[in-house]
């Protein structure tokens, strides 16, 4: 299966552009870090008040020894309150922060992607597009809670511990420094080795879910196909992989544990050996013993997992370079600095020497087309003659080559693209609904538009006969993309929404094609409704639908050939006619003649004379 080539920006570039965010509410980290850091020193502080206590405990019954002893008690007391209050300010101001920067990470994200052009989209799988929305801001909860509530936390109290120990001897505070040392190293160096095993049951994890997604999202074929027993083994043998590869990589973790659990023992032991060595020469107390045996256990539970704490944030930065990289990388159509509104009085449209190309080979060779305001034209011609770059031009998906495109002779490219989209309504082929109800989806033409407009331009494209006879009418959802309509219906609610919005230039790539014979003729008189009073330009394969337009434009590998009436371009002979002839072969004749498949002038006439019936 055909993957995405990933992306992703430099480590630096992540960083820069969480810290811009996190800079946003730098009094929420501030305490939040504030916190952490007296969280720290009043759990390094508590044992030391316990080892006081053991002291004081362990002499002779005395009045200065409850005296000592409840001195300690209060200060251990103290430091346990101060520890839970600091803990719930730093996760009061902590939550606060992040989940206001998560929020605004989304927003960025969703907002710079939905300004790349058409061609980004085209090239780019949408729900890896979503997915890095949703990782971009996951992965700033995940290295805020690696960072701030376990690393952060995990070296102030080593570095604290080490100072206290050293200040009590020296010989402890670099044993145990050199003991973390060796623990720590190891975790890395533990974690190194696991990466290709987690890398692997990554891929496999991946492949599970593409698996599913192609399988289920094809679930009408699978059935038509009798493939459930197929679809079923790919399954199988892609959960098996995965299943080996947790097994592998949850062994490996397993002897990992063991490895970290031995060497705990034995620094633990190693510690109170050379403690009960000082203890015998009197440089240690009873409380000594305590006081190290707390904090050996605190450092054992500050670091037992750090190598898992490197392997996410190694995943996050990753996770995260995927979006950064996306929103480092220039938008193709944007906006000219001044561009002004795009202001539309007759609607006349003017390609003015136009050429372009998706790629290297041009599709568009000095184009030169002028259609006047009100005017109804049509382009025809082969597939790849370049009828759709047309309008993908004319609506700025993408920038011309060479040439200008004007609309009331104003420049499309020094326009904003919204009042230029917003003086275009367009109906295409197959047009893709939100999975929201009928009434928003026509309402996208006019957001602002009231329900009474909106039934009023369901009515006026033949679709409220259908939407009122659904049990929750407008308020039905459509499902994804429109999936719960037909072809006809989505096609006639498209028209309403265009109806809805009433622009001045309406633009049609094949609004009824594929269509049935009942859906297109009512389909057809929606459009004859929708396309009064405006500027017209519509694309068809189904000649039979243009025969009433003003002019008709018959493109051949990006050029203009000819252009005309329906009448003058059969009478002409060429490309038209051999198009016209194919289309008409196969209804033209009658129980005394066979079709030709070459239309004569008699057969033009009576055409032409069935069309302006209807």
């Amino acid at each position: 299966m055909q993957s995405e080539t990933k992306k992703i920006a430099p480590a630096g570039a992540v960083v820069a552009a969480y810290w811009k965010h996190t800079l946003n509410y730098k009094g929420y980290v501030i305490t939040a870090l504030a916190c952490m850091v007296i969280i720290q020193v009043a759990t390094i502080a508590g044992p030391l008040f316990l080892r006081q206590l053991i002291n004081a405990l362990s002499g002779a019954q005395s009045a200065s020894a409850f005296a000592a002893a409840f001195t300690a008690l209060l200060g251990y007391a103290l430091m346990q309150l101060t520890n839970w209050l600091a803990w719930r300010i730093e996760m009061f101001s902590g939550t606060r922060a992040c989940a206001k920067i998560m929020a605004e990470l989304t927003k960025e994200a969703y907002g710079y992607l939905m300004y790349h052009s058409y061609q980004f989209f085209t090239s780019s799988f949408t729900g890896s597009l979503v997915r890095r929305v949703g990782r971009y801001s996951d992965s700033y909860n995940r290295l805020w809670d690696s960072l701030v509530e376990s690393i952060l936390p995990a070296l102030l109290y080593t570095f604290g511990v080490i100072g206290v120990l050293w200040f009590q001897n020296p010989l402890l505070g670099a044993g145990l420094a050199g003991a973390v040392v060796v623990f720590v190293a190891l975790q890395w160096v533990m974690s190194r080795w696991q990466q290709p095993l987690r890398v692997k049951r990554a891929e496999e994890d991946s492949n599970v879910t593409a698996v599913l997604a192609d399988s289920i999202s094809n679930q009408n074929t699978v059935q038509l196909f009798s493939g459930n027993r197929h679809e079923k083994s790919l399954v199988d043998t892609a959960v098996n992989r995965l299943r080996e590869a947790f097994i592998r990589t949850w062994t490996f973790d397993n002897w990992v544990f063991s490895i970290q659990s031995f060497i705990s023992i034995a620094i633990n032991v190693g510690l109170l050996w050379a403690a009960l060595l000082l203890w015998q020469r009197g440089l240690l107390t009873i409380g000594d013993f305590v006081l190290i045996q707390a904090y050996f256990i605190g450092l054992i539970n500050n670091t037992w997992n750090l190598g898992r704490q490197f392997r996410t944030i190694n995943t996050s930065m990753a996770d995260a370079g995927e979006m950064v990289y996306i929103l480092n990388l220039p938008h193709e159509i944007k906006d000219q600095r001044g561009a002004k509104r795009l202001l539309v009085a007759e609607g006349e449209l003017w390609f003015d020497d136009v050429s372009f190309g998706y790629y290297q080979d041009g599709i568009l060779k000095n184009l030169n087309l002028k259609i006047a305001g009100g005017e109804k034209v049509a382009l025809v011609g082969p597939s790849g003659a370049g009828k759709t770059t047309v309008t993908k031009l004319l609506l700025r998906l993408y920038d011309v080559k060479n040439g200008e495109i004007k609309i009331d002779d104003q420049n499309i490219a020094e326009v904003t693209q919204d009042s230029l989209r917003e003086a275009i309504s367009f109906v295409p082929q197959e047009p893709i609904l939100f999975h929201r109800t009928l009434m928003e989806n026509i309402k996208y033409g006019k957001r602002d538009a009231t329900d009474e407009e909106a039934i009023e331009a369901a009515k006026k494209a033949h679709c409220h006969e259908f939407i009122s006879k659904l049990p929750l009418a407008y308020d039905t959802y459509v499902g994804e993309r429109g999936i719960k309509l037909s072809g006809g219906e989505r096609q006639r609610v498209a028209i309403a929404r265009a109806i809805l919005k009433n622009a001045p230039i309406l633009v049609l790539d094949e609004a009824t094609s594929s269509l049935d014979s009942e859906s297109e003729a009512l389909i057809q008189d929606a459009l004859q409704t929708l396309m009064q009073g405006k500027t017209v330009v519509v694309i068809a394969h189904r000649l039979s639908t243009i025969m009433k337009m003003d002019r008709i434009v018959v493109m051949e590998e990006g050029s203009i050939v000819a252009e005309g009436t329906h009448l003058e371009l059969v009478s002409q002979g060429g490309l038209y006619r051999k198009l016209w002839s194919i289309q008409a072969g196969g209804f033209l004749g009658d129980d005394d003649k066979q079709p030709t498949g070459v239309l004569d002038e008699e057969d033009t006439a009576e055409l032409a004379g069935e069309s302006e019936e209807e």
